[in-house]
């Protein structure tokens, strides 16, 4: 397992962990290599069917803004998200109420994790419902 492997499996347990104790705010895949048509992903949580499952908002700029939203089953974060790390995304930020955690990529492509304090004060509130904090 390269370096990039065992930073993309830390980072993504930062995600679980925080879905898992109530404090995800939200996900964002954002600073872009070049020009993509595909420039953010935002990852947010929806109940479905008493279900937690998340909602990746996918933003597609073209001639005109566009959003694809798609509904996937936590256990699929890692396997819809990794594939557009480092091809568009050199930067997943993820946002809890006890910090700011930021995987980025240098220009030689390698990963590391930064935290900073927390942006936001509450937690997804489909997150709270469902979790009945």
């Amino acid at each position: 397992m390269n370096e990039n492997n065992i930073t993309y499996t830390e980072f993504f347990n930062h995600v679980r962990a925080s879905i898992a104790n109530g404090t995800f705010a939200k996900l964002t895949l954002a600073k872009t290599v070049g020009k993509p048509e595909l420039q953010n992903i935002y990852v947010k949580t929806i109940v479905e069917d008493n279900v937690l499952k998340l909602t990746m908002t996918y933003k597609i700029y073209t001639t005109e803004k566009q959003e694809l939203v798609k509904i996937c089953d936590l256990a699929d974060l890692e396997a819809e998200l990794i594939p557009h790390i480092n091809n568009p995304f050199l930067t997943a930020l993820l946002f809890t109420t006890e910090a700011d955690i930021t995987m980025k990529l240098n220009k030689k492509r390698v990963a590391s994790i930064i935290e900073q304090p927390p942006t936001f004060k509450n937690a997804d509130a489909n997150l709270v419902e469902f979790l009945g904090k």
